[in-house]
C-alpha cells in the first residue's frame, strides 16, 4: 500500500474502542446487518446505533469514516462523535460500507443507500424521525456522505441491496475534506503530493481503472457531477494544508453547489491538515473563511463562526427543521432484517 494511501486510511476521527457506552447514549446497539454480507465475512454491511436520552423521535446523523476506500469498518468512528451529537438530541448511526477490494464503484453508494433505507424502514422501532436524516463523513467517508446527499433521485445509483421500497434520500449532509472530482484531484495535488492518478491510487482501486483512462465512469463517481437544484443543504469543511485530499476538491464542490443555488456552507481552515481535530481547531492555525449560500445569495466571513459541533448542529437544525420526506420508490417494500 502506498504511503499516501496509508495516511488517508488512518487520518480519521480518533477511534478509541472503550467498552462502556458513550456518554449521553441511552442505548447502544452494535453490529446490525442492514444488508446481506457480500462477500461473506465483510463488515461492510453492518451498522451501530447510538440512541440519545430524551423523548423522540430523534433526528439521525449517519456517520461513516474514511479509509481511502481501503477498509470496511467505517462505522467505528461514530463512537467518537456520538457523545457530541447525542448530547444535542441527535441519534447517531455508524455505518460501514465495503472496501474497494470487496466491491468497486458504485458498490459503496449502493451500501450507504441500503443503510439509509434500512434505518428509515426501522425508524419507529428505534424512535427515529424518518423525515430528518443527515449523513456525515470524513475523507472517503466524506465522499460517501456527499454522494448520498447529492444522488437522492439518481435511480441508476440506488441499487437493490437489503430493504427496498423506502426512500434513500437524506435531508442534509456534512462532508469533511471529501474527494469530489477524481478527474482533477491528481492535478490539484501537484508535485510532491499524494499520487491520485496511478494504478494503485485509492481512486483507481475504487473505480477499477485509472480515472483519466475511464473518464465516463469517473464522472459518475464524482459528487460534483450530481449537483442539481433539488439537492438538500450540504456543509463542507476542509483544511487548506491538507496533503492527502487537496483543498481544491471542496472548492470545486462548493462552486458547483453555489452555481445551482443549493444551500451550503464551506469552512476553509488555513493550516489545517487531513484531520477532523485540526479542521475543528481553527485557533491553532488562523482565521478560517466561511462561505455560505442561502437562497442563491452568497456571503463570506472571516474568523466567525468557528467550526464546532455546535456550528454543525446549528446547520443541521436549520436544514432538517420539522422534516421533509423524500419520494418513495414504487417498488414494493421488503421485510427489513431483524436487528441483532
Amino acid at each position: 500500500m502506498a504511503a499516501g494511501a496509508v495516511a488517508l486510511a488512518v487520518a480519521v476521527v480518533g477511534l478509541s474502542p472503550a467498552a462502556a457506552p458513550p456518554a449521553h447514549a441511552a442505548q447502544t446497539i452494535t453490529d446490525i446487518a442492514y444488508a446481506p454480507a457480500q462477500p461473506a465475512g465483510t463488515q461492510g454491511n453492518l451498522l451501530d446505533l447510538y440512541l440519545p436520552d430524551g423523548d423522540g423521535p430523534a433526528p439521525l446523523v449517519i456517520w461513516t469514516s474514511g479509509s481511502a476506500w481501503l477498509a470496511d469498518n467505517g462505522k467505528a468512528g461514530a463512537r467518537s462523535i456520538a457523545p457530541e451529537l447525542n448530547a444535542r438530541g441527535y441519534a447517531v448511526a455508524g455505518v460501514s460500507v465495503r472496501s474497494s477490494s470487496q466491491v468497486q464503484f458504485p458498490g459503496q453508494v449502493h451500501d450507504i443507500k441500503a443503510a439509509i433505507r434500512w434505518l428509515r424502514a426501522n425508524a419507529d422501532r428505534y424512535d427515529l424521525d424518518p423525515d430528518r436524516f443527515a449523513v456525515m463523513g470524513d475523507s472517503s467517508g466524506g465522499w460517501v456522505a456527499s454522494m448520498a446527499t447529492l444522488t437522492g433521485g439518481v435511480q441508476a445509483l440506488e441499487g437493490d441491496l437489503g430493504t427496498t421500497g423506502v426512500s434513500s434520500r437524506v435531508q442534509a449532509g456534512v462532508a469533511f475534506y471529501p474527494p469530489t472530482d477524481l478527474l482533477q484531484i491528481g492535478a490539484q495535488a501537484g508535485p510532491g503530493g499524494m499520487d491520485h492518478d496511478g494504478p494503485t491510487a485509492p481512486g483507481s482501486l475504487l473505480l477499477g481503472c485509472q480515472a483519466l483512462s475511464c473518464p465516463d465512469l469517473a464522472r459518475q463517481a464524482n459528487p460534483v457531477t450530481h449537483v442539481d437544484g433539488d439537492d438538500p443543504p450540504l456543509m463542507l469543511l476542509h483544511g487548506q494544508a491538507d496533503g492527502v485530499v487537496p483543498h481544491g476538491q471542496s472548492v470545486l464542490l462548493y462552486e458547483a453547489l453555489k452555481d445551482r443555488c443549493v444551500d451550503t456552507q464551506f469552512f476553509s481552515v488555513p493550516g489545517a491538515g487531513h484531520m477532523v481535530g485540526e479542521v475543528m481547531s481553527p485557533a491553532r492555525f488562523g482565521q478560517q473563511t466561511v462561505s455560505t449560500v442561502r437562497g442563491c445569495q452568497e456571503t463570506r466571513t472571516t474568523g466567525s463562526p468557528n467550526p464546532s459541533w455546535d456550528t454543525i448542529v446549528g446547520f443541521l437544525d436549520a436544514a432538517l427543521g420539522e422534516g421533509t420526506p423524500g419520494p418513495v420508490p414504487t417498488t414494493p417494500p421488503t421485510e427489513p432484517p431483524a436487528p441483532t
